[in-house]
């Protein structure tokens, strides 16, 4: 239902569209990125990505039946060394399609490059502690509860707090016997 290919300067004004506010910003970019989005932040964001010895890789989501960009999601601090990664930025989108279990699709899309292609030991990934669909859509695909980061963003006058949540080889290999 999708396939990933790597997210290019013709894609920038799709994601710039879809993060609409300084909050959404923060969920989907973190700190590295200040609103409103533009395309000069993305350019340096995509500097030194996606080729073979890269530290990020950057992902458009495309919906195989339309061929419409409908989503974007990162694999980043990818650490040879130490055979682990980050997934961060990860978006759906479209609004038309959310609720149809993309989000998994593409964790699942993400994974294998990581586990499979780069032979990572360990994805991680933060979430904010109030998303919750994100929270169950990364428990789904075999994600593990680590820790709280307490009140570790600010937004206005409020704090945020964020789950720090990681995946290990084996949980991997194990959830895909089980789901395929």
């Amino acid at each position: 239902m999708i396939k990933l290919s790597y997210f290019t300067r013709s894609d920038f004004k799709q994601l710039i569209n879809w993060i609409d506010s300084p909050e959404f910003l923060l969920q989907w970019g973190g700190p590295a990125f200040e609103y409103p989005l533009t395309e000069s932040q993305l350019t340096t964001y995509l500097a030194n990505a996606n080729h073979d010895e890269a530290d990020k890789y950057v992902y458009k989501v495309l919906h195989k039946e339309t061929g419409k960009v409908i989503g974007h999601i990162s694999l980043g601090n990818v650490d040879r060394k130490h055979k682990s990664a980050r997934v961060g930025k990860v978006l759906v989108g479209n609004k038309d399609v959310r609720g149809q279990g993309i989000g998994q699709q593409m964790l699942k899309e993400v994974l294998k490059i990581a586990f499979g292609e780069l032979n990572l030991h360990r994805v991680s990934l933060g979430v904010f502690d109030f998303n919750v669909s994100a929270i169950n859509c990364y428990e789904k695909v075999g994600f593990k509860k680590e820790g709280v980061l307490r009140d570790s963003r600010r937004i206005g006058n409020t704090y945020w707090s964020s789950l720090e949540m990681s995946m290990l080889e084996n949980e991997w290999a194990e959830w895909r016997s089980l789901h395929t």
